[in-house]
C-alpha cells in the first residue's frame, strides 16, 4: 500500500470526506476519457430521473458538510 493512502486512512472521517469531494472535482474538470460500462450508464440515468421527480430529496452542498460535521462533533 501506498504510504499516501496509509496517511489517508487515519484521517478522521469528515477530513476523508473532503479529499474524496477534492478528487471527486478533479476528475470531473479532467479532460481524459474513461470507459464506463453500461450498467452505470443506465444507473445514472436512472438516478437523475428519481430527482427530477422529486428534487426535494436532494441536499445542498452547504446541508451536507453540516450534517457531517455536526455528527463528527
Amino acid at each position: 500500500m501506498h504510504p499516501e493512502v496509509e496517511h489517508l486512512r487515519r484521517l478522521p472521517i469528515a477530513e476523508k470526506l473532503r479529499v474524496v469531494e477534492e478528487l471527486w472535482d478533479d476528475i470531473g474538470r479532467s479532460e481524459e476519457s474513461f470507459p464506463l460500462p453500461t450498467w452505470h450508464r443506465v444507473e445514472a440515468d436512472r438516478r437523475a430521473a428519481e430527482l427530477d421527480a422529486d428534487p426535494s430529496m436532494t441536499l445542498s452542498r452547504k446541508e451536507l458538510w453540516s450534517r457531517v460535521d455536526d455528527r463528527d462533533g
